[in-house]
């Protein structure tokens, strides 16, 4: 059931001095573990371009969108399948390496143009999820602040096969992201983005809201700040008989060191939440128990701590 009343805070990156923002960023990842930006960095030309690009992309044949194979499990084409079977995506693993932009321009016959139009947005969205994350932890004092700057960044370029007999139905399933932050251009005209109140247990309808971005907060941010930021619960439901384009761009983790949990969060009334892993370890824990909701954190909580 969908929550009534509450609503997503969007947060204007522009409106405030630096600290008041960084406030309002963490306060909403603490309690939502999702929220809006506006006035962000990316030009709306932009933006408008890559969805356009992602469009096309997807009318490839089927036989050119299976070459958009893994780098690393899963981060490969996904056709529609039994457990979300209106959902098709393609990805792009190491979203700031040129050589792997070339390779999946290569997969999937992109024009010289589109080419041009993915690096650029890459290059863009990896700055703006960077300085978000910068945000954050500053929000909490501390004084390393650029720790995050060589973890691995990846896009899924997404479309959901909406129809009339669809309306009503899970387009994805409830899930939570397992990197430490993601910015997602959800489709301006169709909606069907939900996120889960964690004080209550209900959904709150993330509707689309023009030339803003959504931010989500995963599994890693929650292991890095010993459980006070908030990976938010979400999934996108069939509201209407139109297809729904999105693009997600994630900021993942370290792959084979374990995530660092800064000391200022750890104390007699804060003990250590959570067993030391990697963001590799993480994704392959995910993968083996199919525990994509969050509760996989649950399996490296140790013992007697809730």
């Amino acid at each position: 059931m969908a929550g009534l009343g509450a609503v997503i805070p969007t947060i204007d990156l522009k409106e405030f001095p630096d600290e008041i923002l960084n406030q309002k960023l963490r306060e909403a990842g603490e309690r939502w573990g999702c929220f809006r930006v506006s006035n962000h960095v990316i030009p709306l030309s932009l933006m408008s371009e890559m969805k356009k690009t992602v469009m096309d992309l997807f009318e490839r044949p089927q036989e050119v969108k299976l070459r958009n194979t893994d780098a690393i499990p899963g981060s490969g084409y996904l056709a529609p399948s039994v457990t979300n079977p209106y959902y098709e995506t393609l990805g792009l693993y190491d979203t700031t390496s040129p050589q792997a932009v070339d390779t999946f321009c290569d997969q999937l016959d992109a024009s010289s143009d589109q080419r041009e139009i993915l690096v650029k947005y890459a290059a863009a969205i990896d700055k703006l999820a960077k300085d978000l994350a910068r945000r954050l932890v500053e929000s909490y004092g501390l004084v390393d602040t650029n720790f995050f700057e060589r973890w691995p960044s990846t896009f899924r370029i997404n479309k959901y096969h909406f129809e009339t007999e669809t309306v009503g139905k899970l387009g994805v399933q409830l899930h939570t992201d397992s990197g430490f932050l993601t910015v997602l251009q959800d489709d301006e005209n169709v909606g069907g983005l939900e996120a889960m109140d964690t004080s209550s247990g209900s959904f709150v309808h993330v509707s689309p809201v023009p030339n803003t971005l959504a931010i989500n907060l995963g599994d890693t941010a929650t292991i890095w700040s010993n459980g006070r930021l908030c990976n938010v619960k979400h999934r996108v439901i069939c509201k209407e008989a139109k297809t729904r384009i999105s693009i997600a761009s994630f900021l993942l983790g370290p792959m084979e060191t374990d995530v660092e949990v800064p000391s200022k969060f750890v104390d007699a009334q804060h003990p250590r939440l959570y067993k030391p892993i990697s963001y590799g370890g993480l994704r392959k824990l995910r993968d083996a128990t199919k525990l994509r909701d969050g509760e996989a954190l649950k399996l490296i909580t140790h013992e007697g701590v809730e």
